[in-house]
């Protein structure tokens, strides 16, 4: 298995969520691919149509029971009576068949000896059908008109669900399958019974199922990853798609392996040819549901919402600014989505927390001229403010003259904010005016200097 430059393989990219595959750039690529192959069917339509069964053109059938006898046998006995390139089958070890054209009685009668002599039984006991074409007339029709209010109501189901133009691009890809089946049965000629159009029925449903699953991922990440402007709608949707092929991939397969069991076993070990037409069908319809739900539907999706003036002016911005950024993998999608939400919380957090500090900021700080913040104390340690022991600053002289009275460190101002005390400075050791006081200042007064530490400038 191929490995990429950090030696991952495929599969454990698959399973982890590292891949990153474009959808929507290739959308030409599988348009042409697909455009090739309806033009083959149709041509192959147009010039030998389908290879209806008995139930639908009508016809006689005769079946008995003859162990040993080959398909080349049986054909070399029958070829007398104008039946050399009748169908012929050989259900199960025994069971020879033999369908042709609406035969008269005298010309059945000499069938059902042939047949009879073939198996080495009784006439009697050889099976005659004659199956007249209005019964296959009428399943067409029923067929019909049960596609058309199938295309009706699943068009109806996803506008209401989720809008007109995922509408547009699931019917896209449903009429996609139509007309690739048809084609495919045209070319390899195999025979359109009525399990055939019942299977064909069937794969419609399962392939729109698809399609929604794709369609409900390409929603949700519209209205996340997609709403901050900062991706294209194409982006979004191969972003979509690589988060739900693991999925796709995984269910296509469970619903592929009983289709298999069906064809192998039950078609080929048992000889029940009523269970490989209905498993044909099948196989031909997963198939291609799968291929259209993800390389039809969602890049027809892109085109039709790339259109829109939002998206479209999304596009142009993102290229102003030099193109957009390389595609997310799911993984890498799921940790930006998980960590902006951790992130936007934690903005609000820090910034509530920033807010109410600078709330308790302010008011600590009310008391200062200017609004400056007051001296921490961890940064000042306190001490005693000789203004604070001097009789001058408790005198009724200086009380009366108009100086404020220092408080005491602890003490609540008149704002109700705690006065932090500080170091002495000129302002608070500075000998007051003999205008202010009154009187002279007591050389008593005086703080004593303190002592020099050597080896350290003041």
């Amino acid at each position: 298995m191929s490995r990429d430059a950090q030696g991952r393989t495929l599969r454990h990219r698959l399973y982890h969520g590292e891949t990153s595959f474009e959808f929507v750039g290739r959308a030409r690529v599988w348009f042409l691919g697909s455009a090739l192959v309806i033009a083959a069917g149709l041509i192959s339509l147009l010039t030998q149509g389908l290879n209806y069964g008995i139930d639908f053109k009508g016809g006689t059938s005769w079946e008995v029971s003859a162990p040993g006898v080959s398909v080349a046998e049986a054909r070399d006995k029958l070829r007398p009576f104008g039946l050399g390139d009748a169908k012929i089958q050989i259900a199960g070890d025994d069971i020879v068949r033999v369908q042709s054209d609406a035969r008269v009685p005298e010309e059945q009668a000499k069938v059902t000896g042939a047949m009879a002599e073939l198996g080495a039984v009784d006439a009697a006991q050889v099976s005659v059908n004659d199956v007249g074409p209005s019964w296959g007339k009428d399943v067409t029709k029923k067929a019909r008109t049960a596609l058309v209010a199938f295309f009706v109501l699943i068009s109806v189901y996803i506008s209401l669900r989720f809008e007109w133009k995922m509408a547009v691009a699931a019917l896209a890809a449903v009429v996609h399958d139509i007309f690739v089946t048809v084609g495919v049965y045209s070319i390899s000629r195999f025979e359109v019974t009525p399990a055939t159009v019942v299977a064909f029925l069937t794969i419609l449903g399962y392939s729109l199922y698809d399609t929604i699953v794709v369609f409900d991922k390409v929603d949700e990440n519209s209205r996340g990853l997609s709403a901050t402007g900062r991706m294209t709608y194409s982006d979004t949707v191969n972003l979509s798609m690589n988060q739900v092929l693991m999925r796709s991939l995984n269910t296509s397969l469970v619903a592929i392996l009983p289709i298999l069991s069906i064809l192998l076993v039950g078609a080929g070990l048992l000889g029940a040819t009523t269970l490989k037409d209905f498993g044909l069908a099948l196989l031909i319809g997963l198939l291609t549901g799968a291929y259209s739900s993800i390389y039809i539907a969602a890049p027809v999706l892109a085109i039709l919402k790339e259109r829109e003036p939002r998206y479209l002016a999304v596009r142009q911005r993102l290229q102003a600014k030099g193109g957009a950024s390389a595609p997310l993998t799911p993984a890498a999608a799921a940790a930006l989505s998980g960590g902006g939400g951790g992130g936007a919380g934690g903005g609000k957090s820090k910034s509530a927390a920033g807010a109410q500090k600078s709330g308790s900021s302010t008011k600590a700080g009310a008391a200062k001229p200017g609004g400056q913040k007051p001296a921490s104390p961890k940064a000042t340690p306190p001490q005693k403010s000789p203004a604070a022991k001097s009789p001058a600053a408790k005198s009724p002289t200086s009380t009366q003259s108009g100086a404020k009275p220092v408080a005491k460190p602890g003490e609540k101002g008149a704002a109700g904010d705690v006065l932090v005390p500080s170091r002495p400075t000129a302002a608070t050791t500075a000998k007051p005016p003999a205008a202010a006081t009154g009187a002279p200042r007591p050389s008593g007064n005086r703080p004593p200097p303190r002592p020099r530490k050597k080896g350290k400038k003041r």
